[in-house]
């Protein structure tokens, strides 16, 4: 295999929080080395970064890079098909990514490198990320030469953009793949770490959004830190069993995108899902805590698409189960808690 270097070009496109904070980081990782280029969804979003020098609505007071470059004309940067020295992020909302999909092959020229950020399943089918792109891919020939993955991990986007540590994991099942993205962002105070389980990776990065409103829903209600620690670790059993059943690897519920990115997002402060549990607990409605929110809860979308997998793959999961009840206005908090705690012994 040929052997790859830092890529000639990053373009990011989704200019959120988190697509923010991987463009700081790797312009200010790859100085002089890669041309980056940060794609806002508007051209008057770009016209506003310039002219602020920061992403005032997202990460204020976080000063952009100067050799980060702002286009919201991402279709221009596009030249050449199949490019392999250049890498495409995708970092809009799982809602988004199967549109802005489809806009990228309609070219007909794109990178040859791809990998998305966002995390969650679809909500109306079940579906993971990966399964939503092949789908796409099918129908365009000419995508048939693309390598793609997701880089997911335990990261809150302010932490990445201040040059805090952090640790990450690509997932593809193309190796070159791998090591570009290792080579584009594993630098300064950010590791990447590589896995072909692409399964387990999107499984882990979705299921804990909604045991993070679980654990919201426990801090709310003043249930204190026993009960955290068990719903955390029974958490971590229901992901992994659904992981199993669905054929992913065992160990990577253990890891960055398993046990680390459930244990940041149950118990960060700046964790989304954990303020809608906080919220819930506190006798809010759903439509109230999503307004005052301003920002996208996956756990809230894709709770119910995965109890039904849950369902369907015969699998046992009453956390999300009782998440999912709570949020639909079945049980209150305080229902859930006790319908929890009324079950059955059993083996660990």
């Amino acid at each position: 295999m040929k052997a790859i270097t830092t890529p000639m070009k990053i373009t990011i496109i989704g200019a959120g929080s988190w697509g923010t904070a991987m463009a700081i980081h790797a312009a200010k990782s790859l100085i002089n080395k890669t041309e980056i280029t940060l794609c806002p969804r508007l051209e008057i979003q770009a016209q506003a970064l310039v002219s602020d020098g920061e992403n005032k609505r997202y990460l204020p007071g976080i000063k952009l890079p100067p050799n980060l470059k702002i286009n919201a004309l991402w279709q221009d940067i596009f030249t050449v098909p199949n490019e392999s020295e250049h890498l495409l992020v995708i970092a809009t909302p799982f809602s988004g990514l199967k549109k802005l999909t489809e806009d990228i092959l309609s070219l007909g020229k794109f990178p040859k490198h791809w990998i998305w950020l966002c995390k969650g399943i679809d909500p109306d089918n079940g579906k993971l990320s990966h399964e939503i792109l092949s789908e796409v891919f099918v129908k365009h020939p000419n995508s048939s030469k693309v390598n793609s993955g997701i880089l997911s991990g335990p990261s809150f986007a302010i932490e990445v953009a201040k040059g805090l540590p952090c640790a990450l994991t690509i997932a593809s099942s193309y190796q070159e793949l791998c090591q570009l993205v290792q080579n584009s962002f594993h630098h300064g105070n950010m590791r990447i770490y590589a896995t072909d389980d692409v399964v387990g990776v999107e499984l882990g990065g979705a299921i804990k959004n909604i045991l993070a409103i679980a654990s919201g829903i426990a801090d709310g209600l003043h249930l204190g830190l026993n009960a955290r620690a068990a719903l955390i670790t029974r958490g971590m059993a229901e992901m992994t069993r659904l992981g199993i059943a669905m054929g992913a690897q065992t160990e990577t519920f253990a890891g960055l995108t398993g046990l680390g990115d459930l244990i940041l997002t149950a118990t960060g402060d700046l964790s989304r899902n954990r303020r809608v549990g906080l919220a819930l607990a506190q006798g809010q409605s759903l439509q109230e805590i999503l307004h005052n929110l301003g920002h996208v809860a996956e756990g809230v979308r894709c709770a119910n698409a995965v109890l039904e997998l849950a369902n369907s793959h015969q699998v046992d999961m009453p956390i999300v189960q009782a998440v999912v009840k709570v949020l639909e206005q079945k049980l209150t908090p305080q229902e859930a808690v006790l319908e929890i705690m009324s079950r059955d012994p059993r083996q660990e």
